[in-house]
């Protein structure tokens, strides 16, 4: 990797624990600089301004976990035999795949705590490259599982959303590795059961 790539990529690094620890509106580049091991001149040399590094960082950090939770799905649900048992292994690798990904879990809480203070490209391209791009490709398979008749799936991204609501993997503080094994067991097997009742095609519509 060339020089000026592992500089920009410790800027990157160092920024995203920053801003996972302080917040957008606390963090300051001397403190990202100081984190990443490069002067103040050098963040400017690879990024306007603050709001540019920020949009930066959170949109590559949310295509990682994006990259890492796609991997799960396809690997998942890519051939389902037992709709429940399947969907119950999932959420539990879905939920255990936090680990690893902390500080960006971190940040996303710090952007719920300040949305407001944070330039709303960044927010756009964080989900559009994240969870948008996740919930997208989750309504498809939940869709092909209507098809077999398995679900009913009337809107394919409102289910993506109330699975993941339901198995907890939406909280952006939740750590797995901070939860019993046998809690998360539970916490999977329990999303999936509400889930499976909201969307079963013999039981009501969800509303």
């Amino acid at each position: 990797m060339p020089p000026s790539a592992d500089k920009r990529r410790a800027i990157l690094d160092g920024a995203l624990g920053t801003f996972a620890r302080d917040g957008y509106t606390r963090a300051s580049i001397d403190a990202i600089s100081a984190a990443a091991g490069v002067s103040t001149r050098t963040i400017y040399n690879h990024f306007a301004d603050k709001s540019h590094l920020f949009a930066t960082v959170i949109e590559e950090s949310a295509g990682r976990v994006a990259d890492a939770q796609l991997d799960l799905l396809d690997r998942h649900l890519r051939k389902v035999t037992d709709l429940e048992a399947d969907l119950v292994a999932f959420a539990l690798a879905w939920l255990r795949s936090t680990t690893g990904f902390e500080d960006h879990f971190l940040l996303v809480r710090q952007v719920n705590a300040e949305a407001r203070h944070i330039p709303p490209a960044a927010i756009d391209a964080w989900q559009e490259n994240g969870p948008r791009r996740v919930q997208r490709v989750l309504g498809e398979r939940l869709t092909e599982l209507a098809e077999r008749g398995l679900l009913r799936v009337p809107d394919p991204r409102r289910a993506a959303v109330h699975f993941m609501m339901l198995i907890s993997a939406h909280n952006p503080s939740f750590r797995a590795d901070r939860v019993p094994d046998s809690e998360l067991d539970d916490l999977a097997a329990a999303g999936v059961h509400a889930f499976l009742y909201g969307y079963h095609p013999g039981n009501p519509p969800v509303g």
